[in-house]
């Protein structure tokens, strides 16, 4: 069991320490004595014939605070491991517990670990510490020198040191990351520490589940369980300098969450109804020192598969949380290729402290198996801010621009009696300015204007302007997420029609399940729109022609727009040419006005193109803005290049929503994980089989014919 900041993470792989080398003793801090078992001869590894899963965090998790932590794990490594990175600070209920769980995080990487020195007390054989390092820690000694085995050292500094605190738990107080070497899956998998490993996480993981199974009324069958996490909570992460909260939450919180009217037994009674009918739903829980609940999140199994596809970017929506609802929910969003809002993940909160954030953005992240958005979009909160920042460290964390907007104004509106041209005048400064420069004068004049140059509202959404103003954001993917210019409508709400403010916990419960039914049905019959659609082409241009087989839709006609706005443009003027790359200045007429837009045009030695325009088409909405299609018709394209289209937006591609996580491996000792495994693979041969008749009956035959032969082995005598 390992502790994040004082959380702790039981991983599924309980393996024991090696058994101690011969040793040289040495006295330290005057009451221990240390214990070397560095630079001793490399045994060979002999191959290792078993199979395993990695645990995936399926089935059932009970959290009760900070996970996951993302960071650089070094070299060579093409996905994030599902375990959390070594962090200082993080704390194990036994030394067994702490070296199984570096060992599991060292062999998703690909690398194995040993002992590299231990010290205990003195005149006891009670261990007080150790340092676990990579195995290519060092290098050969000079009496092996002329040993004919491969030298496999190569000088690695990777490792974590450990020290028991409070008698009875153990601590990382330094931790090394960066490998030297690349990383050989194969070779650290038969490694010694890992063939270990493996011997003992059959029984590890049931007994996780029977450890459950005896403190929680009627449980689902052993087979939803699978495995259970246990994770207490941070109380001693002091908060970045001169860091705060909004709405004058603390930054650190023990709040327990509010749920009248017997709330907790109706969350009870809603998780073990969707395990029962999805295996791969899953519910986190975040408890008090004293054992209430504080925070919980949970998603299903439909909505993890979807992240898959979708999970470029997500919102972080507080809606509920913002205008002080009845129901304390929260909501991470994605946008799914019809630019429709789906649903990745709920939670309940108790209050909006850095803690609870940063508790729920590590079980998020968890359940998504470390694999973090590229973009974060949330609302203006240092305490969320410095949560995101340490959890989604290589995101692109942005402000939501619509609420940033509302906020504007709402805040300012009462000082204006000439409310509406304030509006047009700040959708002109936000949505108006292509360059940075421009953006800054235009906003400095409009306080000016009106007044505003010490209101507190307007200066301290100023001051993050680079997180929310389309003029810095070219770089940053955003899926269509650039909204309109403020409206007389609020900002968007993904349960909008489905919770008010003052729906209950139990009424929300009772109506998920319709509500979710309702976005997969929308989501289907625009599938089958998209399939079956032939639209009306508005102009001759083969671009349009293009994207009309290629789009979904929506997409499709948000497209086709772009390409009737071409008409709008004008006077094409190469302004720069330095070899392969070459400046065109577009002019577009706006009314009575003409714009000037930069447009930015390269090829490649292999013949590929690329374009950049100054309005930022394709980074805030997925397809190519009206400038770059006409630069690229100038130099006589007659299609848009493949690389402009993006994979989330076609219409052709077959999307599975079956989570499939894990490394497919399969402990062959572990039940569990035969049904994980099995239900899997049936899920996805049944979702093949949806895409036609025909794809329908082969599906039904494959599973017929495989259920013939498991009960020919089943009525098989022995």
């Amino acid at each position: 069991m390992v502790e994040i900041g004082n959380s702790v993470y039981s991983p599924s792989d309980q393996s024991l320490s090696p058994h101690p080398h011969l040793c040289i003793t040495m006295e330290e801090e005057g009451s221990e004595q240390v214990v070397v078992e560095d630079d001793l001869p490399i045994e060979d590894d002999d191959p290792d014939l078993g199979i395993d899963l990695d645990d995936d965090c399926d089935g059932l998790l009970q959290i009760a605070a900070n996970n996951t932590l993302e960071t650089e794990t070094g070299i060579g490594c093409d996905a994030p491991p599902t375990r959390p990175a070594p962090a200082p600070g993080m704390e194990f209920e036994s030394y067994d517990d702490a070296y199984s769980y570096y060992n599991s995080y060292a062999r998703e990487l690909g690398f194995a670990i040993r002992v590299k020195s231990s010290w205990t007390k003195r005149n006891s054989k009670e261990k007080r510490g150790a340092v676990l390092c990579c195995n290519c820690q060092g290098f050969k000694m000079v009496k092996e020198a002329n040993s004919r085995r491969k030298e496999t050292r190569t000088g690695c500094q990777a490792m974590i040191r450990l020290r028991l605190i409070d008698s009875d738990r153990w601590k990382v107080d330094q931790v090394k990351l960066d490998h030297n070497h690349s990383f050989d899956p194969q070779r650290a998998h038969n490694s010694k520490s890992h063939k270990k490993n493996k011997s003992s996480s059959s029984a590890s993981a049931s007994a996780s589940a029977s450890s459950y199974s005896n403190t929680q009324p009627q449980p689902p069958p052993l087979h939803v369980q699978v495995r259970t996490i246990k994770l207490y909570r941070v109380v001693d992460t002091p908060p970045p300098h001169g860091s705060s909260t909004s709405a004058g939450h603390p930054f650190h919180s023990s709040r327990p969450l509010d749920l009248p009217g017997g709330g907790f037994r109706h969350l009870q009674d809603f998780f073990f109804h969707f395990q029962l009918t999805n295996p791969n739903f899953l519910y986190l829980m975040d408890l008090t020192d004293d054992g209430s609940l504080r925070t919980v999140f949970w998603i299903d199994a439909r909505a993890r598969a979807a992240y898959s596809h979708f999970g470029d970017v997500v919102f972080f929506d507080t809606t509920c949380l913002s205008n002080s609802y009845k129901l304390p929910l929260i909501a991470f969003v994605g946008i799914d290729h019809h630019g429709d809002s789906i649903l990745l993940g709920c939670a309940l909160l108790p209050d909006q402290s850095f803690d609870t954030y940063l508790w729920l953005f590590r079980a998020w992240l968890t359940c998504m198996l470390g694999r973090p958005p590229q973009t974060f979009i949330t609302q203006q909160c240092k305490a969320m801010r410095t949560a995101v920042s340490q959890v989604f460290p290589r995101a692109h964390h942005r402000l939501s621009l619509t609420h940033v907007l509302h906020n504007i104004f709402q805040s300012v509106v009462q000082l204006q009696q000439d409310s509406d041209l304030f509006r047009m005048v700040l959708n002109r400064v936000v949505y108006g300015c292509l360059k940075v420069e421009e953006f800054e004068t235009a906003w400095e004049e409009m306080i000016i204007r009106f007044g505003l140059t010490d209101h507190e509202t307007i200066r301290y959404v100023f001051q993050d302007r680079e997180q929310w103003a389309p003029v810095y954001l070219k770089d940053t993917f955003l899926a269509g997420a650039l909204t309109f210019p403020l409206g007389d409508v609020a900002a968007p709400f993904i349960f909008s029609g489905y919770v008010h403010e003052n729906t209950s916990l139990r009424e929300f419960l009772e109506g998920y399940e319709s509500f979710l039914d309702g976005k997969y049905t929308r989501q289907a019959l625009c599938d089958s729109e998209s399939s079956k659609f032939i639209p009306e082409l508005k102009t001759t241009h083969p671009y349009e022609s293009q994207m009309a087989n290629v789009f979904t839709v929506e997409i499709f006609r948000r497209f086709q727009d772009e390409v009737s706005a071409m008409s709008s443009c004008f006077g094409i003027t190469q302004v720069h040419s330095n070899g392969s790359a070459s400046s065109y200045v577009v002019k577009e007429r706006e009314g009575e006005k003409v714009r000037d837009f930069e447009v930015i045009y390269e090829t490649s030695a292999e013949a590929q193109v690329r374009c950049f325009c100054v309005c930022g088409g394709f980074s805030f909405n997925g397809y190519q803005c009206r400038h770059v299609l006409l630069v690229l018709s100038h130099n006589g394209l007659q299609e848009v290049p493949p690389q402009y289209i993006l994979r989330r937006w076609r219409k052709d591609v077959k999307r599975l929503y079956v989570a499939d996580f894990g490394s497919g491996r399969v402990d062959i000792m572990n039940q569990d994980q035969w049904y994980e495994h099995l239900h899997r693979k049936a899920m996805q041969v049944v979702e093949q089989g949806m895409r036609s008749k025909e794809h329908c009956r082969v599906a039904w035959e494959a599973l017929k014919e495989g259920r013939n032969r498991v009960q020919f082995v089943t009525e098989k005598p022995s």
